[in-house]
């Protein structure tokens, strides 16, 4: 399936799920949505942490369309399913946010992880959020970011369970995707990150370890919701965790 095709179904509310493995060989993109006001400060965080947030493409103001990620698209109506906050609190998760839009809106795509998991796959190492049919687990950390303006947060990272004789093959093949999230920033020890329970993520779900399988964590764009909970923007509009929007960009062009 295209990606714009994809797109239509979720716009109809006829996909709802989370989008690992949707339109394998095509990026797709974590959502934040901010008031003008605060986007400038946002825009400095992802600069001054580029792994955890790295800019995709950014929005004309109060435009739900996109240059660079893909035609016929609407912010408002392709994702999944959304996140809105309010004071850092999560106060609706809809299919759409078509009546709280404004034209005050800037919209940041951030590089998503899934988008190097065909490449994973292409490499033969096998993604069991994927072969399990869940959502990939993602965790809080202790890992401070660089704050800017008023916001300030730690990072959250997802997980993958890598065989030990595959490890450097997934930090090569991920290494070459800076731009949607690069080589993992820790790999077999995730108390060092402050993560004491893999099996009780803060988003997502579970998934299975194996024998002689090591998890190995990458940034992981729902940064930017952990920073709007800690610093409470008046409002903030996300994509719900693993629920992304499908774009046209292919993964391909993302290689360094």
């Amino acid at each position: 399936m295209a990606p714009a095709e994809f797109r239509h179904l979720v716009r109809n509310n006829q996909f709802v799920s989370p989008t690992a493995g949707i339109c394998p060989g095509f990026s797709q993109a974590n959502l934040i949505i901010l008031p003008k006001e605060d986007a400038y400060d946002f825009l400095l965080l992802a600069q001054r942490n580029p792994k955890p947030i790295p800019i995709l493409e950014v929005s004309e103001l109060g435009q739900r369309g996109l240059k660079r990620l893909g035609q016929d698209l609407d912010i408002a109506t392709d994702i999944p399913k959304y996140r809105v906050y309010q004071d850092g609190v999560l106060v609706d998760e809809p299919l759409s946010i078509e009546k709280y839009w404004s034209d005050d809106f800037v919209s940041f795509l951030i590089g998503c992880s899934f988008s190097f998991e065909d490449l994973l796959l292409e490499a033969g190492i096998e993604i069991r959020h994927i072969e399990e049919k869940v959502n990939v687990p993602m965790y809080q950390t202790n890992i401070p970011l660089e704050s800017a303006g008023q916001f300030s947060g730690n990072m959250v990272v997802s997980m993958r369970p890598i065989p030990a004789s595959q490890l450097t093959k997934a930090v090569q093949v991920t290494s070459r995707v800076p731009s949607v999230h690069g080589a993992p920033i820790q790999i077999g020890h995730p108390e060092e990150i402050g993560i004491t329970h893999l099996d009780s993520p803060d988003f997502g779900d579970a998934v299975t370890i194996k024998e002689g399988e090591i998890p190995v964590f990458w940034a992981c764009g729902v940064t930017p919701q952990a920073v709007v909970m800690n610093t409470k923007p008046h409002l903030a509009i996300t994509h719900a965790p693993g629920h992304m929007l499908v774009t046209d960009l292919a993964n391909r062009e993302l290689i360094i």
